[in-house]
């Protein structure tokens, strides 16, 4: 049997569905029409290798409860199945009438980090053009917003990590703050061997992770401050670079502004002081700060890297502005041996921020308030520039107007599940409740889809082609492997036909390879130039294998930028930096002057994150018997002293509460957490729920909301037999 688009006839070479990593695998038919069998392939991101997550990958294709057909609510509350044509009728009839009666701006659009690029293209045209509202951000809001912000306005340009991640092979010191790599994407901790070997691995995590164990045995330092402190940490560890005289002054002088003002920002932030807010001790700081700066010095390799630990809070632009700022004092970003990065989260996390799902976006990473890059772009749809709507509102803000006067009405749902993974999870519901109309697109019945009105099943990663970009800004390609059933669509085939009875002008293709000529057009000339793609270059070199004599450039991966005549951008800023004026920006940034949580009458600090055998809201891998069954309820890690305070043991089933919700999960009493914080993960549903305690409060910036600094009461349940 012979999959579509098969490169051999042993198996098609396409990437993991999982996160930014996007693993290389092989997907080998077999009898049964919608099974695969999954083999790790070659590859410098995962080198073969695949954690749990991607190989059991396949099973979702074949999940039992698998939606095959459109559903529409009844009177009655239940769902009926319908065909597509009469489900498309429905929601392109609700989408007029609420227009007519609300405004454009009352149909949203919720998107997802997990699209392809040429969905998250459309989606965005779709949104614009056939809509006419503004009305549109995605769940990207909720995981790379802050890191996007700062390095826009330190670089002039967002890409996550503007170098090849096996380029951290060659590093002799690494610092990451605020991931736990090891669990959340595994083949990566091979790029870190260089770093441990050296005794340079240097991780900061208020717990004791898989990767915060990397350091054992003199491979580097765990860094343990309490949460939500890492802005201060970043500026007392910038302050001993700069009074200490560590800084690459040459670099400096030649590559950056804002030099002064930073010096003066950061001079309160003198070692005890920060000791005394951070719980890091002085000793500790001057290593750090004196590692980092000997290894730049010496110029052996020196990255810093930052995760959702330090960026997911109210104030995670500027703590990730700050880490920005000590890699340029330290002469790190735009040169051959060194540099800045942060590690995006979801599959395409990258490509999905860049080509307008986001409220104030256009293609190619363009300002949609820019009249040049909004000329650019109409001109490509065939539009009036003037008929394109305005600057939207960022997801929370977003969420918060559904079924409010003057707010969204309507809203249609494309990959996400925001009643597990938004904050103040509850807060969410009500509104999605509210609304007039909900349309969710899913290939299963989550919990968002429940809610909904009408649910449109859609293709899944192995069903369909497409492209993704990796954490590495890498642009690759996903190919089908199997047909999908028959019931099922592609998310640009459903917008096709919405756009053609919803009589939009311009064109809407269900073709993904049409889609992605548009998308390379419409980004010519912005900072994610994609412009000198296409399939046929991209299938090239994916079934060259990297062998350069096969594909020009094609050795070195396809990099954004790549404009028409190039060969790509493996490593950005060697030259200049991205402002017009060529150079980063540091940018002064202070602590916040807030409260700290409250941790008298049993109040601890809740952090929430990820774990192995998980993937964001669990709406797919809560459907995979071997990771359910490895992790099939939420628990939460609780040290043995607040535990045996509160009188709870291991396992026992506990009750997390504040004024926003409460949330029951199992306990695991360990001693890698800190005494003043527990941690949740944020992948079940029901009352397991971590965001129903979450705080939908933001970044004024980025419009990050606040999820790893919680306060919550924490009490033993006597009835834990009826949760097992």
């Amino acid at each position: 049997m012979t999959a579509p688009g098969a490169s051999t006839s042993t198996g098609l070479a396409t990437h993991c569905p999982y996160c930014a990593l996007q693993c290389a695998m092989t997907l080998t038919p077999t009898d049964a029409p919608t099974r695969v069998v999954i083999t790790g392939r070659e590859f410098p991101t995962n080198r073969g290798g695949l954690c749990k997550k991607g190989w059991s990958a396949a099973e979702l294709i074949a999940a039992p409860d698998r939606l095959l057909q459109p559903m529409v609510r009844q009177t009655d509350g239940t769902f009926a199945g319908s065909s597509w044509s009469d489900a498309l009728d429905l929601v392109a009839e609700r989408l007029r009438e609420t227009r007519s009666r609300h405004g454009a701006d009352a149909v949203g659009v919720f998107g997802g980090g997990g699209l392809t690029n040429e969905k998250a293209y459309q989606l965005g045209k779709f949104t614009r053009v056939a809509l006419g509202s503004s009305r549109i951000d995605y769940n990207g809001r909720f995981c790379m917003s802050s890191a996007a912000a700062a390095g826009n306005r330190a670089f002039g340009l967002d890409r996550g990590l503007p170098f090849r991640v096996d380029d951290l092979d060659r590093a002799d010191t690494i610092l990451i703050l605020g991931s736990n790599v090891a669990q959340t994407m595994p083949p990566f901790i091979g790029h870190l061997e260089g770093a441990r070997a050296a005794g340079g691995l240097i991780v900061v995590d208020p717990r004791r992770t898989a990767t915060a164990r990397l350091t054992d045995d003199g491979a580097g330092m765990h860094v343990q401050p309490t949460p939500g402190s890492d802005l201060v940490l970043l500026l007392g560890l910038t302050h001993i670079v700069i009074t200490e005289k560590l800084t690459d002054t040459a670099y400096v002088a030649e590559r950056t502004t804002g030099f002064d003002a930073l010096r003066r920002s950061v001079s309160q932030w003198w070692p005890e002081r920060v000791q005394q807010q951070t719980g890091v001790p002085v000793w500790q700081l001057r290593e750090l700060a004196r590692r980092l700066a000997a290894s730049a010095a010496a110029r052996t390799g020196t990255y810093i890297l930052t995760g959702r630990g330090v960026e997911q809070h109210v104030d995670g632009t500027d703590t990730a502005t700050a880490a920005i700022n000590l890699s340029l004092v330290l002469g790190l970003p735009g040169t051959l041996h060194s540099g800045y990065g942060t590690l995006t989260g979801q599959g395409n996390g990258q490509g999905g921020r860049e080509h307008g799902q986001k409220c104030d976006q256009l293609p190619g990473y363009r300002k949609i308030s820019d009249p040049q890059a909004r000329a650019h772009v109409a001109g490509v749809w065939g539009i009036d520039p003037d008929t394109l709507p305005g600057v939207g509102l960022p997801a929370v803000e977003l969420l918060t107007t559904l079924g409010q006067p003057g707010g969204v009405r309507s809203l249609l749902v494309h990959g996400s599940n925001v009643v597990v993974s938004a904050p103040n999870a509850d807060r969410v519901r009500t509104a999605l409740a509210a609304l007039d109309f909900l349309v969710v697109a899913d290939f299963f019945f989550s919990e968002t889809a429940a809610l909904a009105d009408v649910v449109l099943p859609v293709t899944q990663w192995a069903e369909e082609n497409g492209t993704m970009t990796s954490l590495e800004g890498r642009v690759l390609r996903r190919r089908q492997a199997v047909v999908p059933p028959a019931g099922v669509r592609s998310e640009l085939w459903v917008w096709h036909e919405l756009a053609r009875r919803l009589e939009a002008p311009s064109t809407f293709s269900a073709d993904p390879s049409e889609v992605f000529d548009e998308l390379c057009r419409a980004s010519q000339g912005g900072p994610a130039d994609y412009s000198g793609l296409s399939y046929a270059l991209l299938d090239a070199e994916l079934d060259a294998e990297f062998h350069v004599e096969s594909q020009p450039g094609g050795a070195a991966g396809a990099y954004w930028p790549y404009p028409v005549g190039s060969t790509g951008t493996p490593r950005l800023f060697l030259d200049r930096f991205a402002h017009p004026d060529g150079r980063a920006h540091l940018v002064a940034v202070r602590a916040p002057n807030r409260p700290e949580v409250e941790q008298r009458g049993g109040a601890l600090t809740l952090i929430t994150g990820r774990l192995l055998e998980h993937y964001q809201s669990g709406a797919q891998t809560r459907r995979v018997p071997e990771l359910q069954q490895a992790q099939p309820n939420a628990r939460v890690q609780i040290h043995p002293a607040t535990a045996h305070g509160l009188g709870i043991v291991d396992d026992d089933w506990v009750e997390l509460s504040n004024n926003r919700g409460t949330v029951r999960a199992q306990a695991t009493v360990t001693v890698d957490i800190r005494s003043d914080t527990i941690f949740l993960p944020f992948h079940f549903a029901g009352d397991q729920r971590a965001n129903l305690l979450t705080d939908d409060a933001t970044d004024p910036i980025s419009g990050m909301p606040e999820f790893k600094k919680t306060a919550v009461h924490v009490r033993a349940l006597v009835e834990a037999a009826a949760h097992v």
